[in-house]
């Protein structure tokens, strides 16, 4: 996003359809005959699988295999993590990002990313979403003009709120109050305390939080960080300071 706003190039959007369906398996294996597809003698005969399907425990792994295999052949290579790659031709640079059946092109060249576009859709089945608006939870709002991207969680911390009870409470001005102090002396000493916290959902809440600060919510991460050391073992204390970082989003 940096890169893009930095030096206004496209970005772009496209979706895998049913993207496990994609990979191939190396292995034999059977399974059930599903529901409402019954051939011969359900309870004696089992389908043999020659693709990958959902429900697979490497179903996604396999899905990786294949798009990697098939980006890599297209000329794209791996830029610094696996699931990031990069194709240059002269001046001419595009950036891919692959997230599961989520796909972020960035490029400074219109034609590289139509021929990009049809080759992917040429070996899978995409849908195009034009520019990038809206990817994993985060809404993105760009203004070419002033050379900006904003980088928004909205609706996702409306669900969190709501998911806790949070939703109309009394909006906070600080994530954290000046003299808040946290240590295992406030942990419960006791089965009978340890229960209560159990009906809690504090390491859900906390879980949550950490998406949202490392998104788009970086003013956040040091309360997140402390409520993180007592997920094993938390007290009212920490859970009050955690409904505290949820007013003030």
């Amino acid at each position: 996003m940096a890169l893009v706003a930095h030096f206004d190039i496209e970005l772009h959007q496209m979706d895998v359809k049913t993207a496990f369906l994609n990979g191939d398996i190396d292995e034999t294996i059977y399974m059930v005959q599903p529901e409402n597809f019954e051939s011969g003698d359900p309870k004696n005969m089992v389908c043999k699988l020659t693709k990958s399907i959902y429900g697979l425990k490497q179903a996604s792994r396999q899905w990786y295999h294949k798009f990697h295999q098939v980006i890599v052949s297209f000329g794209f290579e791996i830029n610094v993590d696996n699931c990031v790659y990069h194709k240059f031709s002269g001046s001419k640079h595009i950036f891919l990002v692959l997230y599961v059946d989520d796909i972020l092109l960035a490029t400074n060249d219109i034609g590289m990313l139509h021929e990009t576009k049809r080759f992917l859709s040429k070996n899978f089945e995409m849908k195009d979403l034009g520019d990038a608006s809206f990817v994993l939870g985060i809404q993105i709002q760009r203004d070419r003009s002033w050379g900006i991207i904003g980088l928004s969680q909205r609706s996702y911390i409306d669900k969190v709120l709501k998911r806790f009870g949070m939703q109309d409470s009394k909006p906070g001005d600080t994530s954290v109050t000046k003299g808040d102090k946290f240590s295992l002396n406030q942990c419960p000493k006791n089965n009978l305390k340890v229960k209560e916290m159990q009906k809690i959902l504090y390491a859900s809440a906390v879980g949550s939080l950490m998406y949202a600060q490392v998104c788009t919510r970086p003013d956040i991460a040091y309360i997140v960080g402390m409520l993180c050391r007592y997920l094993n073992n938390p007290m009212m204390d920490h859970w009050k300071a955690a409904k505290r970082v949820m007013r003030y989003l």
